[in-house]
């Protein structure tokens, strides 16, 4: 009880109050415009948190991250257009009930179903933190390098069928990371004696290259769109009743969503196409599914919404982000030399209880104001994107140079942005850049102090912790080779399929055409055999 009082007594302060009202209604506003995202907005924020309080700064930034998918919600199921990427599940079922008349209850599914995803992700948090405090004091150095090693191939395994080219921007992350000073001896590494690499690649200014200055450049070139806009009356708690006649779905969801969120790279999209598969297939109505269930947008809403939460696991026990999100929250943390991992549950656990019960208020604040605004918050969709991006590219330039009053690393954003605009254009994923970096740092320290301490190979996972890290990555890498064989095996048997049929094809015309000239070559004799009789005939 003395941790809680203790705890309150640290959000109990204006500035964290006001950076609660301003996470959680800015997250809603940055969610319901479609094109800018969590992403970008705190892209843009970071250098501004860095001269905030650790939990001032990480509530404004915790409470973008979870509030904009309630908002990303309202243009997905209003325009069919999803306000964040996660939400793009959402328009399966929430637009199709917008064009039968029933958007007012399609949006009170989904603020119900994304309250329920956020409140049950903070309980299962909060419940987990005794057992999280008891267990991250036996990860030491091996540990966290076997887990940041861990993270890192799931990240890269995540992404199916682009499991290559996410292994090798990853590892364009981890040597982007090795440039300048290296953290023991500090010898020069990749800098060609140029004084301005000396400092090493930001993270900041990657992370604003390629998420908001590369968002920019794709608003800036594309189109305004006119946007029509259905009006919504009536109330929003019906959302509530509909959702309790499905605690199945609901529950399952949320379960799913946690789970996932827990795992490194695995995240949102992972978790609502669990739930969305689990809830079609255990559904009485499954023809329903993609043409306005219910069910659906409740398996959706729910699950990424539960994810938040569940992802600051691995990031507060161990110091680990599991996406790119948390590895921007990562940065805040070390700037007030607040570091991450085990000894933040042993030393600061009011700290910690005090992020829970911000996520905590940050889901009910977002309700209420969802509840009261959104005839008026519906309005945002209709900002022109050419204006958006503007604004994006301005505040990213002013974000960077505010950093270290510094050209060059606005020079070093442009080009990364350039680079994000690029990999966007052709589908390929930018997040294994940024969590290379943050996990190859990470690796690299841990690894170095735990090589220390060993001998042989062995004595590296002579641990119970490490040896079960060991097993998992082992196994992770089994089953990712199974599943590229897997994939292997059926799409050499499609293709045996497609070439046998065509042949089958073949075969099958060139007999009918057989039998045709046959058919016909008898129809002929036998009118001939009417007009020239035999000649046995005359005989």
């Amino acid at each position: 009880m003395d941790l809680i009082f203790s705890s309150l007594d640290i959000l109990a302060r204006w500035d964290v109050v006001l950076a609660l009202l301003v996470g959680s209604v800015g997250g809603v506003l940055i969610g319901a415009i479609p094109g800018v995202g969590p992403a970008v907005a705190i892209a843009i924020l970071l250098p501004a948190t860095f001269s905030m309080d650790p939990i001032v700064g990480l509530t404004v930034l915790l409470g973008i991250y979870g509030s904009s998918m309630y908002g990303g919600s309202i243009p997905a199921i209003l325009i069919n257009t999803p306000g964040t990427a996660v939400n793009a599940l959402t328009t399966y079922d929430g637009y199709p009930m917008t064009t039968r008349g029933e958007a007012r209850r399609a949006i009170a599914l989904a603020y119900s179903s994304s309250f329920f995803g956020g409140i049950f992700s903070v309980v299962c948090l909060i419940l987990f933190a005794p057992v999280l405090a008891k267990i991250a004091p036996m990860f030491g150095s091996r540990e966290i390098f076997l887990a940041a090693l861990l993270g890192i191939i799931l990240v890269v395994t995540a992404h199916h069928r682009q499991t290559l080219i996410a292994a090798a921007l990853a590892s364009f992350g981890i040597w982007l990371n090795t440039i300048g000073l290296e953290p023991v001896k500090y010898t020069k590494r990749y800098t060609f004696d140029q004084s301005w690499l000396s400092g090493g690649v930001n993270l900041i200014v990657v992370v604003l290259g390629l998420f908001a200055l590369s968002q920019a450049f794709i608003l800036l070139q594309g189109e305004d769109e006119k946007v029509r806009l259905t009006k919504l009356r009536g109330s929003f708690f019906q959302g509530f009743r509909e959702l309790a006649r499905h605690p199945r779905v609901a529950g399952v969801s949320a379960t799913f969503g946690v789970i996932m969120g827990m795992i490194p790279g695995v995240g949102e999209f992972t978790a609502q196409f669990m739930s969305y598969t689990y809830a079609r297939k255990t559904s009485k109505r499954p023809e329903d599914f993609g043409h306005g269930s219910s069910e659906g947008l409740i398996a959706a809403e729910t699950a990424n919404n539960a994810v938040p939460a569940a992802a600051m696991a691995p990031l507060l026990a161990l110091g680990i982000p599991g996406e790119a999100l948390t590895a921007m929250m990562l940065s805040v943390f070390y700037v007030h030399n607040v570091i991450p991992g085990p000894g933040l549950f042993q030393n600061r656990m009011d700290f910690v209880v005090a992020l829970y019960i911000s996520l905590l208020i940050l889901n009910v604040l977002v309700l209420v104001f969802l509840l009261m605004a959104t005839n008026q918050l519906i309005k945002v969709v209709k900002i022109p994107n050419r204006f958006l991006g503007m604004c994006v590219l301005v505040l990213s330039f002013v974000g960077v140079y505010s950093l270290r009053n510094s050209a060059t690393d606005c020079a070093l954003a442009a080009g990364f942005g350039v680079l994000g605009f690029v990999l966007k254009r052709l589908n390929l994923p930018i997040v294994p850049i940024i969590l290379g970096m943050v996990l190859g740092g990470i690796m690299e320290v841990k690894l170095r102090a735990g090589m220390a301490r060993v001998k042989t190979p062995f004595d590296f996972i002579d641990r119970p912790i490490a040896m079960i890290l060991f097993i998992m990555i082992v196994l992770v890498l089994i089953l990712h080779f199974l599943r590229v064989w897997r994939d292997y095996k059926q799409r050499k048997a499609k293709q045996w399929s497609t070439s046998h049929a065509s042949i089958s094809f073949a075969t099958t015309m060139y007999r009918r055409r057989n039998s045709l000239l046959k058919a016909r070559g008898r129809k002929v004799r036998g009118k001939r055999s009417r007009y020239y009789p035999r000649s046995t005939d005359k005989n």
